[in-house]
């Protein structure tokens, strides 16, 4: 009873005063519980703000929460070699958004685009740093060129512009091709 009531009074601002009385085996603190007001600590609030801040951060940056382009550059661990043998792979299904424009499905075929692209995205990042440096700023420039042609045609698709989603994927489709050739 007393740990209880001293626990208590820890977290709590006395509004009363509290009157105690010391015996031989422990204190005893008596308090007018029912004017206690609740207050909270620093500490408690700076680990309740941190814990919000961490689980907001972790529900944003999750993939099951939105179908949305994805900000990492690269995967942490992937090496070149498994880079080159996924990237033609990734490329195809990037490729393979034609048949969702083409039906007119343009919500699906913005979340294939941009899941595709991301993947796409990370393989030839890892493939252009392993690059000499001479051979970069052309790769660079084609990898400006193919997704900047890939934002265009998201924005095509959600327009619902048919004639400039057709060019866009036709500017995907030879930068990709270009893209691929040289690497």
């Amino acid at each position: 009873m007393a740990i209880a009531s001293l626990v208590i009074g820890a977290c709590m601002q006395y509004v009363t005063p509290v009157s105690t009385c010391c015996t031989m085996s422990s204190p005893i603190v008596k308090v007018n519980t029912h004017k206690l007001v609740p207050c909270i600590s620093r500490r408690v609030g700076a680990i309740a703000v941190m814990t919000s801040l961490f689980l907001t951060t972790e529900a944003i940056m999750s993939d099951k929460t939105a179908k949305s382009l994805d900000l990492r550059i690269t995967v942490p661990d992937q090496t070149v070699e498994e880079a080159q043998s996924v990237v033609r792979d990734h490329a195809q299904g990037l490729l393979d958004v034609k048949s969702l424009l083409d039906s007119e499905y343009w919500r699906d075929a913005q979340q294939e685009l941009r899941k595709n692209s991301s993947y796409l995205k990370q393989d030839f990042y890892t493939i252009i740093q392993s690059k000499e440096g001479s051979a970069r700023p052309l790769l660079r420039r084609l990898y400006a060129k193919l997704f900047n042609n890939v934002t265009k045609l998201d924005y095509a698709a959600r327009d619902k512009d048919v004639a400039r989603v057709q060019e866009c994927y036709n500017n995907v489709a030879a930068a990709l091709n270009d893209f691929l050739s040289r690497i």
